[in-house]
């Protein structure tokens, strides 16, 4: 009976039409401010709207942000923040991956302002860690055991830095070879196995 009365009353179905029709609006007006935040911070065309929603409704909590960086960044799971002090609480120190391993950043990234500028500020100090991080460990790869030396740096560091001296010494191997030195390949395969057997 309560379904009839209330499906019978006077202009309710041009009131329903009024309602999804300034539902539409209301929905392409979200989709347009949500394709603003996307080009101003590509990577968030990597998550849902749901989340999108959720990162930008959190966005002066960085720490209840971090939940999404997986979604933005492949393998940063987490921040590491600084917390001593209630003025600076929102300052990272450092990144986290899935598997735990904790990489320092070279400067400080204070995690204040709009999600989409700090991101973006997050993602060169990322950047910029990591290339400072390379650029070490390339200079120091001959200087100590390479069992030694693939210990100190995080994993995408050393995995660079070790693809870059076997490209170097590979190309120093065939130097050799056309100046004469018939067993610079041999000699290197040895040293290669070597590394491996340390």
């Amino acid at each position: 009976k309560n379904v009839l009365e209330v499906t019978t009353k006077p202009n309710l179905y041009e009131k329903l039409e009024d309602l999804q029709y300034r539902l539409s609006i209301c929905e392409k007006a979200l989709a347009e401010y949500l394709e603003t935040k996307r080009l101003a911070f590509p990577r968030f065309y990597f998550v849902s709207s749901a989340d999108l929603l959720d990162i930008l409704s959190k966005g002066a909590q960085p720490k209840q942000v971090t939940c999404h960086l997986i979604k933005l960044f492949d393998n940063t799971a987490d921040l590491k923040f600084q917390d001593n002090n209630k003025k600076s609480r929102n300052t990272a120190l450092g990144m986290y991956s899935k598997e735990k391993e904790y990489v320092p950043f070279n400067a400080e990234l204070d995690c204040v302002g709009q999600v989409e500028t700090w991101l973006k500020r997050l993602e060169e100090t990322m950047c910029e860690t990591i290339r400072h991080q390379i650029t070490e460990a390339v200079g120091l790869y001959e200087e100590k055991p390479r069992e030694q030396w693939i210990f100190d740096y995080p994993a995408q560091v050393a995995l660079t830095g070790s693809q870059i001296w076997w490209t170097t010494d590979v190309g120093i191997a065939f130097s050799r070879l056309e100046e004469g030195y018939e067993t610079a390949l041999k000699d290197y395969n040895k040293k290669q196995i070597a590394q491996l057997n340390a």
